[in-house]
């Protein structure tokens, strides 16, 4: 096929004819957008405005720290009205708890003041009555009641001019062999005017009665009848002595201490009551370390003991007749 000049194609060679340029169909443009028609964005919605951290710590902090929660709270509130931020409601919350908290703090310190004031107060009298009652126990009475002159430390009978004074322990046998020996005889010099007896009732022999304190029972109970019925204490000092216990027994029961009594008025609450046991255990105390005022030796080494204006009786403890010489070799 070959080429023609009419543009046919040579159906020999399959070509299109020659023609002229213009006659060949011209290319299409690009596609353009329609310039009325403008580009637009999806629809996302209105945005949430951000919320403000110090609302959040302010709220936080409520439960746990109010100071903080009231001024993380404040300053929340402020910055949420200059930036328009939300979470007003959780900095208003965090001010509720921390101002709540606040509040509850300070009733209960004003409930632990009160509750402090009124348990010192409390304290205070307990230990001011605890105090009383230690301090008498351990002074013991004061004054003087019947024959028992409590700050002196003794009891007296008589009041002759010759000062005879007797240490003696009610568990002490020795003690118990003197009194029967010159009792009477001292008893008839404080009658008839000669001298003026004072007795220490000793209590060192205590652990002498298998842990009833026997010394210390027999010489309350001395003392209880010196100050209830003192006209009765050589009586029942006597007494003691004639049912004198042996060294290392329990002694008399405090019944039977009471039961010693003849006087006019009963014993037994006093002795029951255990009146006059710190008491004499003073006395001993005072009278075993010294000084013993008035007196030659320094302070009391053993029982029986006699002072005579002072000066130790050294005769014999069975001898009631060189006792009563002694006395009154003084007196002449």
């Amino acid at each position: 096929m070959t080429e023609r000049t009419d543009g046919t194609t040579d159906a020999n060679t399959g070509e299109y004819p020659a023609g002229n340029p213009g006659d060949q169909p011209a290319a299409p443009a690009p596609y353009k957008a329609s310039p009325s028609i403008a580009p637009t964005t999806p629809y996302a919605g209105p945005v949430a405005p951000r919320t403000n951290t110090l609302a959040i710590v302010a709220l936080v902090t409520g439960f746990c720290c109010n100071i903080a929660a009231v001024i993380t709270g404040h300053i929340a509130l402020s910055q949420i009205k200059r930036t328009g931020e939300a979470g007003k409601g959780l900095a208003i919350a965090g001010l509720v708890l921390g101002y709540a908290s606040i509040g509850l703090t300070a009733v209960l310190l004003v409930v632990l003041v009160f509750f402090t004031a009124a348990m010192g107060a409390f304290v205070t009298a307990v230990a001011g009555a605890t105090s009383s009652v230690t301090s008498e126990s351990t002074s013991g009475p004061t004054g003087q009641i019947g024959a028992a002159y409590f700050d002196e430390g003794y009891l007296l009978v008589g009041t002759g001019s010759t000062v005879v004074d007797l240490y003696i322990d009610p568990m002490c046998p020795y003690c118990g062999q003197f009194d029967i020996a010159n009792g009477d005889t001292l008893a008839a010099l404080v009658e008839d005017g000669s001298i003026t007896l004072r007795l220490h009732s000793l209590t060192f022999l205590d652990e002498a009665s298998q842990g009833s304190e026997y010394s210390t029972r027999a010489s309350a109970a001395l003392t209880c009848e010196a100050s209830i019925n003192p006209e009765s204490t050589l009586d029942y000092l006597a007494a003691l002595f004639a049912n004198q216990p042996t060294e290392g027994t329990t002694g008399l029961s405090d019944d039977e201490l009471v039961a010693l009594s003849d006087g006019a008025s009963s014993i037994a609450e006093c002795v029951t009551g255990e009146q006059y046991h710190a008491w004499s255990q003073q006395n001993t105390d005072a009278a075993l370390t010294g000084p013993i005022p008035g007196a030659e030796i320094a302070s009391i080494q053993g029982t029986p003991t006699v002072l005579i204006d002072g000066v130790q009786y050294d005769g014999p403890i069975g001898d009631p007749q060189a006792l009563a010489d002694a006395i009154l070799g003084v007196t002449s």
